[in-house]
């Protein structure tokens, strides 16, 4: 094969190679696990940045053109969107590298599958090299700019103030606390008083154009928004409205409480988000408002998935992960005791006739070898028991999105 046909194939090899989303993740993977940093932000923010990049890299490695005709706008937007998020860019570029280094890694096991002789691939990679070593000082490039930019707005104060607040080591927001905590007269100047009890608000929302927009939408709660671990948190002073926050939001919202307690219903509040996420249909994003109070069952649980997996395994055993019919009875089961073990309210919530949920709840007793029903309507389930098989069900379900 000529010289000229190796970098072609060696070329398809590539193209394939962006675009296939099992790279992508392998990628985002490398990037949160030598970044802890990087890993507190939510994995969808790390493959929006990550699938762009790869795609641009491995196009250059492909083609080579002149340094004047690459364009890096991604990765200047990359070192903009994390210097916003308050990611350090010691820890942004430690996952850039790290990513870098997976991506060579396959592109290498790739082309040797594809049978590219070692010259080709060797050339292409060192293309590549060359192109992540200008990509990087682009991302340094666009995180100093927003640093700058930053730094010349309010705003920028009271988001550093949030950061210590929810999430810093400061244990103090009363400026009576040891070296370092959030005084008074800081408080004052983003908003915020020390005497004065803050909802705690979480949402879901990571791209800073969408978090700019949102905490416009929430500047009626009187309090204090910004980007906090990659997403857009605050301190309310008003319990903030669904219809404020629209209906493109996962956000969830603590009891009022004072700012001692800001870092701890931080915690819980992220924790809430996870939950929430776990309850919406396979395929589907969860958005709307949520307190946290609602969500205190789901996060007690989710805090014990060894004890999950154990009673997934004790109540359903029987039930195969791979069959569609299984996962129907496991998901009509779930639906009948959020509703209260009502066949009418289910079968409203599903579409289907009450006697396909009587069906339905029938064959799943039939295998699991526990019947869901009792055979008196006045003789129902103890709370506790209702308790572990909606636990089970919420684990199987969860379990069976993960390996599709």
């Amino acid at each position: 094969m000529t010289e000229a046909a190796e970098r072609a194939l060696f070329r398809r090899v590539l193209h394939d190679l962006a675009a296939d989303a099992g790279v992508v993740e392998e990628i985002v993977a490398a990037a949160r696990r030598h970044s802890p940093a990087v890993a507190r932000l939510p994995e969808s923010e790390n493959r929006r940045h990550i699938a762009v990049l790869l795609a641009a890299a491995l196009a250059s490695a492909g083609e080579p053109r002149a340094s004047g005709e690459q364009d890096f706008t991604a990765a200047t937007l990359l070192g903009r969107d994390r210097a916003a998020q308050g990611v350090p860019i010691t820890a942004l570029l430690r996952g850039v590298q790290a990513g870098r280094s997976r991506a060579t890694e396959i592109a290498v096991e790739r082309g040797r599958t594809a049978g590219v002789a070692s010259g080709a691939v060797i050339q292409a990679l060192l293309d590549f090299d060359r192109y992540a070593g200008a990509m990087e000082l682009h991302v340094i490039d666009g995180y100093h700019t927003a640093q700058l930019e930053l730094a010349r707005t309010a705003r920028d104060a009271r988001t550093q103030v949030l950061r210590r607040l929810l999430h810093g080591d400061r244990r103090t927001a009363d400026g009576a606390g040891p070296p370092g905590a959030v005084g008074a007269d800081e408080l004052a100047r983003a908003g915020l008083h020390h005497d004065r009890p803050y909802h705690c608000v979480l949402s879901d929302v990571t791209d800073p154009v969408r978090a700019q927009a949102l905490e416009g939408r929430l500047a009626s709660s009187d309090g204090a928004f910004g980007l906090v671990e990659g997403r857009l948190a605050g301190l309310a002073a008003r319990l903030p409205t669904a219809e404020a926050l629209g209906a493109d939001a996962l956000v969830v919202v603590a009891p009022a409480a004072s700012l001692s307690q800001a870092r701890h219903l931080h915690a819980l509040c992220d924790a809430g988000l996870r939950a929430v996420g776990a309850q919406g249909p396979a395929g589907a994003r969860a958005t709307g408002l949520h307190h946290l109070t609602d969500l205190a069952v789901e996060i007690a649980l989710d805090a014990q998935p060894r004890l999950a997996e154990l009673l997934c395994r004790d109540l359903l055993g029987a039930l195969n992960p791979a069959d569609d019919f299984h996962r129907e009875l496991a998901v009509t089961a779930r639906a009948y005791f959020d509703h209260g073990m009502r066949q009418d309210q289910t079968a409203a919530v599903l579409h289907v006739h009450p006697n396909t949920v009587r069906y339905r709840l029938g064959r799943l007793a039939a295998l699991t070898g526990t019947p869901l029903e009792a055979a008196d309507p006045g003789d129902r389930p103890s709370l506790l028991t209702c308790l572990h098989w909606h636990w089970a069900l919420r684990t199987w379900l969860g379990e069976t999105r993960r390996t599709d």
